[in-house]
């Protein structure tokens, strides 16, 4: 399949202080690939923060996307039987939704897509964002690395000394990790040195 063929899900939870970032990535993969679909949880989708208003986050992705973001599991739920997606992004990912893939929840739009998505095994591609991935997540980082079809974009510590638990993912290396994940490969090197 071509790339500009390629139909990607681009998936946001609330890891509000990555949101800047995340819409960087989010114009980087809409820039290489063909349709992009904006995804929300509910909680980006209903709450202003001190990193900006949620509306204005939402109507930026859908200005990238030229489409109307996801925001519902009701809005989610046909992802999977119609087929709507041939790789799903979330990025940021936070220990939350990392908690909740692990162990098959499905109450946001966000996880939704995914219980959907990968029902037709197709990949599925985790930009992680969580001050406690080498905490309280590293359990549930641990079950999905092992799961078949989910993909990592490669991660680290982003504050070594102030956070030590804290992992953030390269949202740079988003559509590199895609377009891996799309051959059924785990782009390398996972683990990044960082600060």
């Amino acid at each position: 399949m071509n790339r500009e063929d390629l139909r990607v899900g681009f998936a946001f939870c609330g890891s509000f202080c990555t949101m800047f970032q995340a819409l960087d990535a989010l114009e980087q993969t809409a820039a290489r690939f063909g349709a992009v679909t904006p995804i929300v949880s509910e909680t980006v989708a209903a709450t202003d923060t001190r990193f900006g208003q949620s509306h204005d986050f939402m109507r930026e992705m859908e200005r990238i996307c030229g489409k109307r973001v996801i925001s519902t599991v009701a809005g989610a739920e046909p992802i999977g039987p119609k087929g709507l997606l041939d790789v799903l992004v979330i990025c940021p990912c936070t220990g939350n939704t990392l908690a909740k893939l692990a162990h098959g929840i499905t109450d946001s739009a966000v996880t939704m897509a995914v219980k959907a998505h990968l029902r037709n095994g197709r990949p599925l591609v985790i930009a992680v964002s969580t001050n406690d991935g080498l905490a309280g997540s590293a359990p549930n980082l641990g079950a999905l690395l092992s799961r078949r079809n989910v993909y990592f974009v490669p991660f680290g510590q982003d504050d070594c000394t102030g956070k030590p638990a804290s992992l953030v993912a390269d949202f740079s290396l988003v559509p590199d990790t895609v377009e891996a994940a799309c051959r059924g490969e785990q782009i390398q090197p996972l683990l990044l040195a960082r600060g």
